[in-house]
């Protein structure tokens, strides 16, 4: 039987962008959090700003420069470094502690606790995201998201795309990679998977960065691409 041909028996999911809504949760969260300290600014744009040091954050650790962190400790980083571009400055460490934890309460996109549901129904399912444990499990419980594990980043003490990311998600199951499938909105983070051997799944979340900025279809070859959940669930038999 070849790798293709193998029956894939668990789903791998990245997160933040691809089940979740980032941008006007974060941005909800703090319009509410400083908006009760009498602060206006262009919320979005914080959001955005804040995000924008996710990368960054991560490559230190990627690269060796930096120990491993979990991401809340890179959110709280990137959070004080992009507070003076806003004039937040002089909060208490209450207040930036409860912001920091906004990341906790991200809301799902609309199809997929549904899509989620469908196809727990079939295959084992586990986030295999970079965000810590703790923040998978608050996600989780918010939107009902029915994981078998929690694997990722914590897990393998570094961040995708490295090749260990992936590799650990498949050996705490106990699978072959081609027995994996590797579901995200983001063209490059499959491509990773795929050159391990990782069955892919591709989810179109075209407005993740705002209206029409987003992925509405893969960029590299895939072995599925879905227009939501609910059609990867189709598509998958579940």
């Amino acid at each position: 039987m070849s790798a293709r041909q193998t029956p894939v028996k668990a789903l791998f999911f990245d997160v933040f962008g691809t089940l979740v809504d980032w941008r006007s949760s974060v941005a909800r969260e703090a319009e509410k959090i400083f908006g009760a300290l009498g602060h206006k600014v262009d919320w979005t744009a914080f959001a955005d700003a804040w995000r924008g040091e996710y990368q960054p954050g991560m490559e230190e650790v990627r690269s060796g420069r930096q120990p491993f962190a979990k991401l809340d400790v890179l959110h709280r980083r990137n959070l004080e470094r992009i507070l003076p571009q806003f004039h937040l400055q002089g909060l208490s460490d209450e207040t930036l502690r409860d912001l920091n934890l906004a990341w906790h309460r991200l809301n799902a996109w609309p199809d997929v606790p549904a899509g989620l549901s469908r196809l727990s129904q079939k295959f084992w399912l586990a986030p295999v995201s970079n965000g810590n444990i703790s923040l998978m499990v608050d996600l989780a419980r918010r939107n009902n998201f029915p994981w078998d594990a929690i694997l990722g980043a914590e897990v393998a003490r570094d961040f995708k795309p490295k090749p260990g990311v992936y590799l650990a998600a498949c050996a705490a199951f106990d699978c072959k990679p081609e027995q994996c499938m590797m579901v995200a909105a983001h063209s490059n983070d499959l491509a990773a998977a795929a050159k391990l051997g990782l069955r892919t799944g591709h989810t179109a979340r075209p407005d993740e960065y705002g209206p029409g900025t987003g992925e509405g279809a893969p960029t590299v070859p895939v072995d599925f691409a879905a227009k939501d959940l609910s059609d990867l669930a189709d598509k998958l038999g579940a």
